[in-house]
């Protein structure tokens, strides 16, 4: 998370190259933050998403969790890019607002070092199993064949995904720790002040992160839908799109639709991604590079609302997928149902087997209606299971 670094308020170690205390007007006496009416706006707004988001990402996950003993690949991924909102949710926002309201840290060094290396985690898995989703859609649609090896690919890339997010975390825990100051007054902050020994130091481990966090994502994201863009044009410049469509609508149940969905739905969630976390991004970059010019430029409210922005993104996915996924759509029906809806069903499905097995012992057939009931049984027997199948 690059807040700590991007926000005076929320860093105000009073230390360092990078002021996070204001001056007051004599020019000598430093001024500790304070929870202003832009933090108090971002803290309520901040609670308030972290509900919707739970509400809605749980609901998902239960969902797509209870959707059948074998889960198809793509709902394993949605499963796990869930998982990683759920971390961005229980951990990102209520460790952002309660920050933001004590102002200083209050949490001690070893929760400092545990949840800074945690949100780092939750921003790489959102990142990452997002790159999985597009080169996932890449290889569905480049190699159309190859759908028995998409689940094993599938997971082979997510464990990369969340080994890798948990590898490039795990500085956190080295290099922020807390710093008391005692002028003008005893506060205490969870920063990285005195773990490096020169400025440059610092701002190449931060573009290091802001590389493997957003621009390297973006560049793959990029790449892949560009080159499904591509063969989808010349598909159908060419002619065989629509042959092959009306052939797996006839022998495959219409697998090119249902695929060409789950491509809108990653697209939609990559699009919201970059939307939503790219001006947040970009305003770290700029604080990295000429921090004083942004200082000057940017107030602290923009800082607020930009970072805010960026979280909306963990919502946002929940609501794509349940527009996208008609499995999903189902499993929301029988939550909303309930389990009285649900054993309604069952109830009438024992009194129909009831009432057919005591028919049956009242009316035994003789051996004649026997035999032509197995030659009619027989003749039919196809397109009645065809008939039950559809």
């Amino acid at each position: 998370m690059f807040h700590q670094l991007t926000d005076p308020a929320v860093n105000g170690s009073c230390q360092g190259p990078t002021p996070a205390c204001n001056k007051s007007a004599d020019g000598d006496t430093l001024q500790l933050p304070t929870f202003s009416t832009a933090a108090k706006v971002r803290v309520i707004i901040t609670f308030i998403l972290c509900a919707v988001s739970a509400v809605c990402n749980l609901v998902v996950l239960w969902a797509a969790g209870n959707g059948g003993k074998r889960k198809s690949h793509v709902r394993i991924l949605i499963m796990n890019l869930t998982v990683a909102d759920l971390l961005v949710t229980f951990i990102v926002m209520p460790v952002d607002a309660a920050w933001n309201i004590t102002v200083q840290w209050q949490a001690g060094d070893v929760a400092c070092r545990l949840l800074m290396f945690l949100k780092l985690v939750a921003m790489y898995s959102c990142a990452f199993v997002t790159v999985v989703i597009s080169l996932d859609r890449q290889s569905a649609i480049l190699n159309p064949l190859g759908i028995s090896e998409a689940k094993r690919k599938s997971k082979i890339m997510l464990t990369v995904a969340w080994t890798m997010s948990v590898i490039l975390s795990l500085p956190q825990m080295f290099i922020f720790h807390n710093v008391t100051i005692t002028v003008p007054e005893n506060f205490t902050q969870c920063t990285t002040h005195g773990s490096f020994e020169r400025r440059w130091q610092e701002t190449v481990y931060n573009m290091f992160t802001f590389a493997c966090l957003f621009l390297l994502p973006l560049i793959i994201m990029i790449f892949c839908y560009t080159r499904i863009l591509v063969e989808i044009s010349s598909r159908m410049a060419r002619g065989h799109l629509l042959s092959r469509d009306v052939h797996l609508r006839r022998s495959h149940n219409n697998i090119p639709k249902a695929r060409m969905r789950t491509l809108k739905m990653s697209i939609v969630i990559v699009t919201s991604f970059i939307v939503c976390w790219t001006p947040y991004y970009l305003l770290g970059l700029w604080y990295w590079l000429f921090p004083e010019r942004m200082e000057e430029t940017v107030s602290h409210s923009l800082t607020h609302m930009l970072f805010i922005f960026g979280l909306f993104n963990a919502c946002l996915d929940p609501i794509t997928y349940g527009l996208f996924t008609i499995h999903l759509n189902q499993g929301l029906k029988r939550f909303c149902r309930g389990s009285n809806a649900q054993s309604e069903p069952e109830n009438n499905t024992c009194l129909v087997h009831m009432t057919r097995l005591s028919s049956h012992r009242r009316t035994a057939p003789s051996a004649d209606q026997q035999e032509r009931k197995r030659s009619s049984t027989n003749s039919g027997s196809r397109p009645v299971i065809a008939v039950s199948k559809v």
